[in-house]
């Protein structure tokens, strides 16, 4: 990042910036849906905000820039349903009630989590919040096995390795069923826990 760009310095000191700041990224969001990441340009967000390109630079430095704020404010909602999951005393409680915040949020903002899956690879800063966010949930899902007797370690059978394969299988199953419809990405969530349960020795 250029060291001319105020990224940092301006966030602690405006609070009108940060309602700006929302509707630049509610507008980058919108235009996903609409026109997707390639055909989007800093000229459509900055008139969807209602600023101009000149204002927007102030905030950002690129269109890329843009996606990766909206994809950090995504992933906070998904860090906070993590720590409510690891918090969880009751293992079946915590698989039910992690699906379906998970599927809640997939619902709310399924495109985003998509675009940042999509540009983790090439984006190091995308690929470092979807990677950490990977690694949270991993410690949730650890824990929740752990909680139902599953022993603990990296072991293929054990806790750890476990949770790892298990939130990759969520978060593939997601974002195929998210491309479809409510219904189906419920259903998929359904096998997903039905999975997790099993994993967990909790079916019967």
């Amino acid at each position: 990042m250029p060291s001319h760009h105020p990224a940092r310095s301006r966030r602690s000191t405006e609070r009108k910036g940060d309602l700006r700041e929302r509707a630049i990224l509610d507008t980058c969001e919108a235009l996903l849906a609409h026109k997707g990441y390639n055909a989007m340009t800093v000229g459509d967000i900055a008139q969807g905000a209602g600023i101009t390109r000149g204002a927007l630079y102030f905030y950002f430095g690129s269109k890329q820039e843009v996606v990766v704020a909206l994809v950090a404010r995504t992933v906070e909602y998904l860090w906070e349903r993590s720590r409510t999951t690891a918090q969880t005393d009751e293992p079946r409680q915590a698989i039910a009630e992690a699906m379906q915040r998970t599927v809640e949020l997939w619902n709310e903002h399924g495109l985003v989590m998509r675009t940042a899956i999509d540009l983790s690879l090439t984006v190091p800063e995308i690929g470092e919040l979807w990677s950490h966010t990977a690694d949270l949930f991993i410690t949730a899902i650890t824990a929740v096995l752990e909680r139902a007797g599953i022993q603990a370690g990296t072991e293929p059978e054990q806790a750890s390795a476990m949770a790892r394969a298990l939130c990759w299988m969520i978060e593939r199953t997601f974002y195929h069923a998210s491309q479809e419809s409510r219904e189906t990405l419920q259903g998929a969530s359904g096998t997903c826990e039905h999975i997790w349960l099993t994993s967990a020795g909790l079916t019967t």
